[in-house]
């Protein structure tokens, strides 16, 4: 954690002339979309792997409905099935799987008195939602940053929430899922919300940075899903 702390303190001093007092807020912008951007690889097969999975819902279908009273026979046809078209069930987990130690320690080294004279323009990294409504409310200088923040994530999720929408409208509701848990899923980029106001501010940077580049990888992922699913 030492060694980590120390290389990120001289990453954010070399930004400090460019940010000031909040470089250490634009380091954490940086760190995570250079995370982002190391597991893009893997949000690519992720992509394919959904996009595959999508072309074969109609095969799904029928080898539930030939197999429904056989379910081993059922689980080995779909095993069979993705091995001969490459799909893994796992490849749509793995990138938010592999964020998890680098948002951890962040949250672990921002969380301490490691962050004192740390900010984000009028608000503490180490603080949180509670701390900036304790001193001067929604309207005052900390209160003020989780408001632009609370307003930018809700975009971001409403954009997700609706393209989600669109998706499940075109490709007939998400592959493999009941229809309620498909009809749920979408609302689940609104939970951001809740993590940016119970965790301190550099770890809520971290997961507001990550929300939106999700939104724009996706968006760029799957922009051709509509045209695929038409063909």
């Amino acid at each position: 954690m030492s060694v980590f702390s120390s290389v990120f303190s001289f990453f954010a001093s070399l930004l400090e002339p460019l940010f000031a007092t909040s470089a250490t807020a634009a380091a954490i912008v940086l760190f995570t979309a250079l995370v982002r951007l190391a597991l893009h690889p893997l949000a690519r097969a992720a992509a394919r792997g959904q996009k595959a999975r999508v072309r074969l819902a109609p095969e799904m279908a029928e080898l539930r409905t030939r197999h429904a009273k056989d379910p081993q026979r059922l689980q080995k046809e779909v095993m069979a099935l993705h091995t001969r078209e490459q799909v893994s069930p796992l490849a749509g987990c793995l990138p938010s799987l592999l964020q998890l130690p680098a948002f951890f320690l962040l949250f672990h080294l921002f969380s301490g008195s490691q962050m004192a004279g740390h900010r984000l323009l009028a608000a503490p990294l180490g603080g949180h939602w509670g701390d900036a409504l304790a001193h001067g409310g929604v309207l005052g200088g900390p209160g003020l940053v989780y408001v632009v923040l609370f307003a930018f994530v809700a975009a971001v999720a409403t954009f997700t929430y609706r393209r989600a929408k669109r998706d499940a409208a075109v490709t007939g509701g998400s592959a493999g899922l009941p229809a309620a848990l498909a009809g749920v899923l979408p609302l689940l980029s609104y939970g951001t919300l809740i993590t940016v106001a119970v965790v301190p501010l550099a770890a809520a940077l971290y997961v507001v940075t990550s929300t939106f580049w999700t939104a724009v990888e996706r968006a760029y992922l799957y922009r051709d899903a509509k045209a695929a699913t038409a063909r």
